[in-house]
């Protein structure tokens, strides 16, 4: 099989012939050559074991952005969904949709940032897809995920277990994934030295875990940002939410553009930010455990729940007031992940 010569990808590629398998012996460096991943690990064997399995795809503009890109979003994103369920991520797959015309180089980085990310993750990623479409039928590159993960006997993680005076915390900084995007954009004459927040979380919550076995429950504030994932999980538990303005950890950079453009940081993305629920009597440890992690250094308990206004989250306001943050209704900024 001879090296990939070429700098763009064309149909050709596509193909399922030569062409497509020096693009993927080249750019993607495939585990093996069977059509599916035969898989053991000890973790299974585990007598009360579950396994957990999630899938998301991703379509983010531009696909290179401060902080990561497409490729790093994809294995990030779909670790964090296993870990936030109390999961061990072990596995994952990739299927690419390329745009003909996209460049070769691209895609190598593409790749070099999944496999250092899965690295860092303790992940494999071990089967995966190609097609390409014709120009116009796509924006350079989309990427769909899969992840398998085990969840060890005895942890149970739901956001229905949350109850009345639980603490929430979060293990960082919100809205650096979607102000970053906004930013490289380009269509707003901003600048910023914003990075994304992109990060995978499975051995901040293996930490978090065992500092505070009991934890109740944990979410991934992406789409949505912070309101989405507060909301969701106080209609699922049946219970009131209620935030502490004064304690959330938010840049002065996100802020000042959010007051630029008339936007909530509650609800922009993040792709590195997770909110957790545990026990008063845990909220400590789940904290310093926390703080152990380089991606859980600006960790802060930003809240509890209530029996008050079951449902629905209210935030305490630096003026002393209290208002509803209510879910999104709409995209406050498409295609950010």
């Amino acid at each position: 099989m001879m090296a990939l010569r070429d700098t763009h990808v064309t149909l050709a590629h596509g193909g399922g012939g030569k062409a497509m398998r020096d693009l993927i012996a080249s750019v993607f460096e495939p585990e093996g050559q069977e059509d599916q991943a035969r898989l053991m690990d000890a973790a299974l064997q585990e007598p009360g074991a579950k396994l957990a399995f999630t899938t998301d795809s991703f379509v983010v503009t531009p696909v290179e952005f401060p902080g990561g890109d497409i490729g790093k979003l994809a294995v990030c994103g779909t670790v964090n969904d296993l870990a936030v369920g109390g999961a061990r991520p072990l596995w994952l797959s990739a299927a690419f949709i390329i745009e003909e015309g996209c460049e070769v180089a691209l895609l190598r980085r593409i790749a070099k940032t999944m496999r250092e990310e899965a690295d860092r993750s303790g992940v494999r990623i071990v089967t995966g897809d190609t097609k390409v479409v014709g120009r116009g039928s796509a924006d350079k590159v989309f990427v769909t995920t899969a992840g398998v993960g085990v969840i060890p006997p005895g942890r149970h993680l739901a956001a229905d277990t949350i109850r009345p005076g639980d603490v929430a915390l979060v293990n960082g900084v919100l809205g650096d994934h979607g102000a970053a995007i906004l930013a490289a954009r380009g269509d707003l004459a901003l600048s910023t030295d914003l990075q994304s927040d992109c990060a995978s979380l499975g051995h901040l919550m293996e930490a978090v875990l065992t500092a505070a076995p009991n934890a109740r429950a944990a979410r991934d504030a992406t789409r949505g940002g912070l309101a989405a994932a507060l909301n969701e999980m106080a209609q699922a538990a049946g219970v009131g939410v209620e935030i502490d303005e004064a304690a959330l950890p938010l840049r002065p950079e996100v802020k000042g553009m959010c007051e630029i453009l008339g936007l909530d940081p509650l609800y922009l993305a993040n792709e590195g930010t997770l909110v957790l629920f545990v026990p008063p009597e845990e909220a400590e440890a789940a904290l310093a455990a926390m703080r152990t992690r380089p991606e859980g250094r600006a960790a802060a308990i930003i809240g509890r729940a209530s029996d008050q206004g079951p449902g629905r989250v209210t935030m305490r306001t630096a003026f002393g007031g209290r208002r509803i943050v209510d879910m999104l209704v709409g995209e406050q900024l498409p295609r950010i992940c």
